[in-house]
């Protein structure tokens, strides 16, 4: 398991770059206030409790740890895998393709290709694995719908929190030195907000609804190649089908790949 660095660096370097703007313009001291913190980050989780239960929160926290490892999407590799797989079904047989069911690590994978060994009707294989396939997507969507919930209310709170210092700052204009920290409170709490919904929130919700993307393609070509060995189609013309829904970029950077590999052995 390897850690996404784009995702660090993106958080840190946004990071730095605010905190090195405060020091620069002044004391960094400035800017923390716990009491601005409270009304913004617990006040909102908080909100965020009322929206949805706790088992759906829970489930969420697990999904953002995706967001933080590096799994890059391999679709040719699936493709390459089902050319492979077709040929060797043609060679022995469906039922020689048992053996990768306790091989892969991909339920959904060895799923379908239990399936397929078992001898269910192509409609069948293709309802069940598309039923699983959008369970999948309602979860993924449900983590998104969480975050992005979240990134509405910490703004809201943000402004919840200014109000709060107005009015503490407006019921102590009699004594001047109490009006400085209310400010501070008024203030702090839309940066806090701000900051921990464009940063943070956001850019989460955004990576978590990519990797949705790229695990749903991966799932249908999953599907279509089982169906498509399972239907006895020619290995090539199995590959050139499941290519299509690569995007074309991707296609045309493993054409390059290989050109220079030939390139290589000819020389």
């Amino acid at each position: 398991m390897r850690l996404d660095m784009m995702t660090i660096i993106g958080i840190v370097a946004g990071l730095a770059v605010i905190i090195i703007a405060i020091v620069l313009g002044g004391n960094i001291g400035l800017f923390i206030n716990i009491q601005g913190i409270l009304i913004t980050l617990f006040g909102s989780f908080a909100a965020l409790l009322i929206n949805f239960n706790f088992n759906q929160i829970s489930k969420v926290f697990a999904t953002v740890k995706q967001v933080f490892i590096a799994e890059p999407s391999q679709p040719l590799d699936i493709v390459e895998r089902f050319s492979e797989l077709a040929k060797r079904a043609r060679r022995e047989g469906l039922l020689a393709l048992e053996d990768e069911i306790d091989e892969e690590a991909d339920p959904f994978f060895a799923k379908s290709i239990q399936l397929m060994v078992d001898g269910l009707e192509p409609e069948l294989i293709r309802e069940i694995m598309e039923n699983n396939m959008e369970n999948m997507r309602k979860r993924h969507e449900l983590g998104q719908r969480v975050i992005n919930t979240w990134a509405e209310l910490a703004p809201a709170f943000g402004m919840i929190g200014t109000l709060i210092g107005l009015i503490q700052m407006l019921s102590k204009l009699d004594d001047p030195s109490a009006l400085g920290p209310s400010m501070s409170v008024a203030l702090l709490t839309t940066f806090y907000g701000a900051l921990l919904a464009n940063l943070i929130l956001i850019p989460i919700a955004g990576k978590l609804a990519l990797k949705n993307e790229e695990e749903m393609l991966e799932k249908r070509i999953i599907l279509e190649g089982v169906l498509g060995i399972q239907s006895g189609m020619n290995p090539r013309i199995l590959e050139e089908k499941l290519k299509v829904f690569i995007p074309p970029s991707e296609r045309e950077k493993e054409q390059s790949l290989e050109g220079e590999e030939l390139e290589d052995v000819t020389r």
